[in-house]
């Protein structure tokens, strides 16, 4: 199976539901994007990972296995995004040391975390992204515009109270015709966290 290169393009957060973010990815080469749900603190440890000028004052946990990986010279060359069952998405480390590799089992949100303290790639498989890829529609904004609506916020991730709320919407009582034109909706108006629940919910059916 062939891997898709993937980047970060940023996290996605909705104004209804405090604390449910969605960490989007893109296709290196193409247009597709894959959302993630994902919890607020795994948002929070990959947008100080992405602000490079923000430092806490102690290292957060990710912080800290990349100290410990480098006090023992292990290097984290790629991260894979291998396996989608049930809306989960499952992924692995690839790592190495002393010339050795090895696969490490890990949290998609914990790998990506991980990635980016590394400075390494991100992949998935084709037929992953085939699946659960979902293309932008209208007419594409300008780089700023982008930039603005997709922006990490800060304060909103740093925030000591956030919680965790499950969506108020029971997609399983939905028919499929139903949950495709929500999907198309919420792609249309880019609530990828919306969109990413829609997903997992027709994914789950087929």
């Amino acid at each position: 199976m062939s891997l898709v290169r993937l980047n970060i393009k940023g996290i996605s957060y909705s104004q209804t539901q405090n604390g449910a973010y969605a960490l989007i990815l893109s296709e290196v080469d193409g247009e597709r994007k894959l959302p993630i749900v994902i919890g607020a603190f795994e948002a929070q440890s990959i947008a100080i990972a992405l602000e490079k000028e923000i430092r806490p004052p102690r290292p957060l946990t990710h912080d800290l296995f990349k100290n410990f990986s480098d006090r023992f010279e292990i290097v984290v060359k790629q991260v894979i995004i291998h396996k989608l069952v049930d809306g989960v998405f499952y992924s692995s480390l690839i790592c190495e040391r002393d010339k050795i590799e090895e696969i490490i089992d890990a949290r998609t949100s914990d790998a990506i975390a991980l990635a980016l303290r590394f400075n390494a790639p991100i992949f998935t498989y084709k037929n992953i992204l085939d699946k659960a890829g979902i293309y932008l529609k209208g007419d594409m904004k300008n780089e700023e515009e982008e930039q603005e609506k997709e922006s990490i916020i800060a304060d909103e991730l740093f925030s000591d109270e956030i919680e965790i709320k499950s969506s108020d919407t029971d997609y399983k009582k939905l028919s499929l015709s139903e949950l495709n034109s929500m999907l198309d909706k919420a792609v249309k108006s880019e609530d990828y966290e919306k969109a990413a629940r829609i997903r997992d919910e027709i994914s789950k059916r087929k």
